[in-house]
């Protein structure tokens, strides 16, 4: 190369920019990089060009701060795929449509003589977020087809969120799939080190005056002591019982049970509460949601249409007799990803894979083939995120900018998932039920007959010409594919006859309408006829949503318009080599190809770091508010280093060595005297200088209660709270149920969730936010259900006074 930098180098000598020459916008000399999008790229070609008239002069750019890793992650995960996907064949590096660059945010926020074409943090006035909203008839991009509600969400977001955009070399976004520079991981990434086997290292000694009470304060003791802090006092028994109770309830001790513990003298009253919470089954509602949070568990589709999934309740039920049993987590973790597979008869194992069932589902034809690419990514990004600890959707469309994870890394760990098949239609019920009610079924159709078959004959017309109107809506090929038989269809060519089918379905239901005159009574007539039989007709047994595999042989998987076609085998990670973990077996059955199995059996290796780190790590968490891994999903170079590694990896092996229990994790956290500190201290002043942020633990640290928490205390105050009949279909959010038993819709709310941050579910969560908003105040004041709670607390007040006195009630 000429040049000799590689800063200003292409993959190639004749890509060489020379840095002293402005680039065709007038800019600063950009990097010259790689873009390998292909095909689709031509959807977006005439994307954004209103846009982008050039300016002659124009104010200086806002500063954009440097994003956060959750930021970060946003960008390259959603952001960076879609800009390369939609916008880059007119507006990059190699083609300037109107002199508009979108591959760096210098470009984007310079913009055009019309104005910058992103404004960070207002989306609003951000004419790239109106453009591709189509909300102005004069400006729509692209003008041919409008981006997914799913897209134009992202980019909306992104803007508001203030436009960050990690710094790579160059500045640019680039892509590679099918060629370019690939990383090449070395001997320095795989020291990093999360990648490193669990040590486990003996609690240190220490001078602590008794202190301690067992190895965790020692480790915590020890790095106070380098820092020169001293640990807080221990919470009084009041503090102590409400503490443990909301931690592993969600709910607040009642009197009785505070009165009892406070004048328990024995000197295992703390152990006896922590055994008594545990074997309680709000133990498993407690931290089901705290699970839901990391698998994006909603009960309806998202987006637009956001259908309600009225068997979503299955998969919590099962979380909750799961935790309460302290199911073993790699036998919980190998259950979600292949339960179909590893007890193929077992109701309940089926129900676990609805794991792989939690995504969005968008009612969207013109991307069919594309919504499938997107499941698969957000089944391969869960998994990463909420098992492993890694941020891998980053690699979706180049190797990892920060972290030693391949693009080849990512398709290798989507290709477990490659095979799998969405279902709707197996029923949760064993052996003696199905043959139950497979035979009263036959009695009723051979009762029902006659009726039926008229009244499909009258419906035909009408859901045929549904089912013409709503395929001649999807692409061509999506067509070709719904034309053949379902017998001579690819394993590919199912899946996508699956996605679309629901929107056939969806369609052939909303047909009624269209039966006009004689045969429009005559439907009704019949349909009345019929209805004399319903109580002759058993109810089906309920449907999870669960997942099973195409068939023995998977889908190639592949790059996304990758040129090259390359077709990627299961496998993992490289930087993870050297650990030597065995490479399981991928066994196909007569219905399944395996690769789900093999992959569960390599997560949930003992010998694996990243899975039982995390684990240990999100338990920390969840009693402190923060892990030892403050980016409990995100262990790579943009997370957080852990504040006790050896505290972290001693943990770590005594989790293995209790079986994988949580609930003895869970009794060995709350034993320590570190958990037991009180959240203040007489003399806060030093510690709080030396460690505002309280990462060497001298204190406990005060929290929040998070949403749930917040209404179902408020049920519990007020005597309300339902906890007898629990489980089963969820109950609408104005229920007196607790929350984990209400639904969960992505776009219909519980207002009081909402407003003590709920997360979306359009993603895996590792960690709710804690804001403080004039929203919440207006709503505890104003609000009709909190009114009502109210209510009823004050009518408790006084029933259990037993005088309506002001003073007696308080």
């Amino acid at each position: 190369c000429l040049c000799g930098s590689p800063a200003f180098c292409g993959p190639t000598a004749h890509d060489c920019v020379d840095p002293t020459r402005p680039s065709p916008d007038g800019a600063r000399p950009i990097m010259k990089h790689w873009a390998g999008k292909g095909v689709r790229l031509l959807v977006a070609a005439a994307a954004f060009a209103v846009l982008a008239v050039a300016s002659p002069a124009r104010a200086a750019a806002p500063k954009v701060p440097e994003p956060t890793p959750d930021q970060a992650k946003f960008f390259e995960q959603k952001v960076r795929p879609l800009l390369v996907e939609s916008c880059y064949s007119c507006h990059a590096e190699k083609k300037q449509k109107g002199r508009l660059r979108l591959d760096s945010l210098e470009a984007a926020l310079k913009g055009g003589d019309t104005g910058p074409a992103v404004v960070p943090g207002d989306a609003a006035k951000s004419l790239l977020v109106k453009a591709i909203s189509h909300a102005d008839e004069d400006l729509q991009m692209p003008p041919d087809e409008k981006l997914a509600d799913a897209q134009i969400k992202v980019l909306t977001d992104w803007v508001a969120m203030g436009a960050p955009w990690p710094k790579t070399p160059g500045g640019a976004v680039t892509a590679t799939p099918g060629g370019g520079k690939k990383r090449v991981i070395k001997d320095e990434d795989r020291q990093f080190w999360s990648f490193q086997p669990v040590k486990d290292a003996p609690a240190p000694q220490v001078q602590d005056n008794g202190w301690a009470k067992n190895d965790i304060d020692r480790f915590v003791f020890a790095k106070l002591k380098a820092e020169g802090l001293t640990p807080a006092p221990e919470a009084d028994k009041v503090a102590l019982i409400r503490r443990a109770t909301f931690d592993l309830h969600g709910l607040p001790p009642t009197p009785d049970e505070v009165a009892a513990f406070v004048a328990d003298a024995s000197t295992d009253a703390y152990e006896k509460l922590v055994d008594r919470l545990l074997a309680s089954p709000r133990y498993g509602e407690r931290y089901a949601r705290h699970w839901q949070d990391l698998v994006r568990y909603a009960e309806s589709d998202g987006f637009k249409q956001d259908a309600y999934r009225p068997n979503s309740y299955l998969y919590r039920d099962w979380l909750i007799a799961a935790l309460n049993a302290d199911k073993p987590y790699d036998q919980f973790v190998r259950e979600q990803l292949a339960g179909d597979e590893i007890a193929p008869g077992d109701p309940a194992a089926r129900v676990a894979t609805g794991f792989l069932r939690h995504g969005v589902y968008e009612y969207n034809q013109k991307h069919a083939e594309n919504q499938w690419s997107e499941y698969l990514n957000d089944l391969t990004d869960v998994t990463a995120d909420a098992l492993l600890g890694l941020s891998m959707g980053c690699a979706r469309c180049h190797d990892h900018k920060f972290d030693p994870i391949l693009q080849a890394d990512y398709y290798k760990l989507q290709a477990f998932f490659t095979p799998v098949l969405p279902r709707n239609d197996l029923p949760n019920a064993g052996g003696a039920d199905l043959a139950k009610y497979a035979a009263a079924l036959a009695t009723w159709e051979a009762k029902t007959k006659t009726i039926r078959d008229e009244i499909a004959k009258i419906e035909a017309p009408a859901k045929r010409n549904a089912e013409a109107r709503m395929v001649g809506r999807f692409p061509p090929e999506v067509q070709a594919m719904l034309a053949k038989p379902a017998a001579e269809r690819s394993p590919y060519e199912r899946q996508i006859a699956y996605l679309v089918g629901r929107q056939v379905e969806d369609e052939q239901s909303k047909t009624d309408d269209k039966i006009k005159g004689a045969e429009k009574d005559r439907l009704v007539a019949l349909r009345k006829e019929l209805s004399k039989f319903d109580d002759a007709k058993p109810k089906p047994p309920v449907a999870a949503l669960c997942v099973t595999d195409v068939g023995p042989v998977a889908p190639p998987t592949r790059i996304p318009d990758d040129p090259t076609k390359q077709e990627f085998q299961p496998g993992y990670p490289v930087v993870l080599e050297q650990l030597g973990l065995p490479t399981p077996p991928v066994t196909p059955t007569a219905d399944s190809t395996g690769r789900r199995t093999a992959l569960a059996n390599w997560v949930t290796n003992p010998a694996n770091p990243l899975t039982t780190r995390v684990i240990t790590n999100r338990l920390w968490q969840w009693h402190f508010g923060h892990g030892l891994v403050r980016t409990s999903s995100d262990y790579g170079v943009l997370g957080e280093k852990p504040s006790h590694p050896e505290l972290l990896d001693h943990l770590t092996a005594r989790f293995l060595a209790d079986g994988w229990s949580m609930k003895s994790m869970h009794r060995l956290i709350m034993a320590s005297a570190t958990y037991r500190q009180s959240a203040v201290r007489p003399v806060p002043d030093v510690a709080q200088l030396k460690d505002p942020e309280n990462r060497w633990l001298w204190r406990q640290n005060g929290r929040r209660l998070d949403a749930e928490q917040i209404r179902d205390a408020m049920l519990a105050a007020s005597g309300e709270l339902e906890l007898d009949q629990v489980g089963g279909p969820s109950a609408e959010y104005t229920a007196t149920k607790r929350s984990v038993f209400t639904k969960l819709v992505r776009n219909i709310r519980d207002p009081l969730l909402d407003a003590f941050d709920l997360p979306e579910s359009y993603g895996s969560t590792a960690g709710r936010n804690a804001t403080t908003t004039a929203t919440q105040s207006l709503m505890l004041i104003n609000g009709d259900w909190p009114l009502k709670r109210a209510a009823a607390f004050a009518e408790r007040a006084t029933r259990e006074a037993g005088s309506a006195d002001p003073a007696a009630v308080i």
